[in-house]
């Protein structure tokens, strides 16, 4: 083609640059089940299999940080367009819809059955029943934890030092250092210096009488 774009490519490049494009196109569905066997092979394995699932996290993932972990079963569409930093935890049955690109920053802990969705579909229901559906990417800054059953919807963007309330849809921007609940998720006060220094206590105690024992 003259821009150079191969045409198995461009229904591929249209998902990714959040324009409507077709799901049930022949590359896709190819490429969307190359990695789909990556995540069953990583459901599949025994629970003890640490090194070989950490292998294939990594060749699912567009980036897979050191110290980072998914508990099995979890769910990805693609994987590849899901970038994950340092020290990464997430619970059981978790959703990965990465049709747009997710980005999960470090120190980032998710409770059980976590959903990022980047997929949305037209609100027209002629455009619709045509399978036209795009997708916008998802941002999540470090030091961040959800509870669980937290769902993220297409575009949202969420900042640092944030935690999400379990049950919460996360439907606009989330500020950073906040505490943030409910469905629409908002944020209801901010992570305060008494907040530090009450958690840096417990840990203190935490930490001497560990020593003492």
């Amino acid at each position: 083609m003259a821009n150079g774009t191969s045409a198995d490519t461009r229904e591929y490049e249209r998902m990714l640059s959040g324009e409507l494009y077709i799901a049930d196109d022949p590359y896709l569905k190819e490429h969307s089940l190359k990695r789909r066997r990556l995540v069953q092979e990583i459901n599949r394995s025994d629970y003890d299999e640490f090194d070989k699932r950490e292998a294939l996290f990594r060749e699912l993932f567009g980036s897979f940080g050191e110290g980072s972990y998914i508990e099995p079963p979890f769910r990805a569409d693609y994987g590849c367009n899901t970038y994950i930093g340092r020290n990464f935890y997430a619970n059981t049955d978790c959703i990965f819809l990465d049709v747009a690109r997710i980005d999960i920053g470090d120190n980032v802990f998710f409770g059980p059955r976590v959903s990022l969705l980047t997929p949305y579909h037209p609100i027209d229901a002629q455009v619709r029943n045509e399978q036209l559906e795009g997708g916008k990417p998802i941002s999540i800054g470090n030091d961040v934890w959800f509870g669980g059953n937290v769902t993220v919807c297409p575009g949202v963007t969420i900042g640092d030092d944030v935690v999400i309330g379990a049950g919460a849809v996360v439907v606009k921007d989330i500020p950073s250092h906040c505490i943030a609940v409910g469905n629409p998720c908002r944020p209801i006060r901010a992570i305060t210096d008494a907040d530090h220094e009450q958690w840096q206590r417990k840990a203190r105690e935490y930490r001497a009488w560990k020593e003492g024992i």
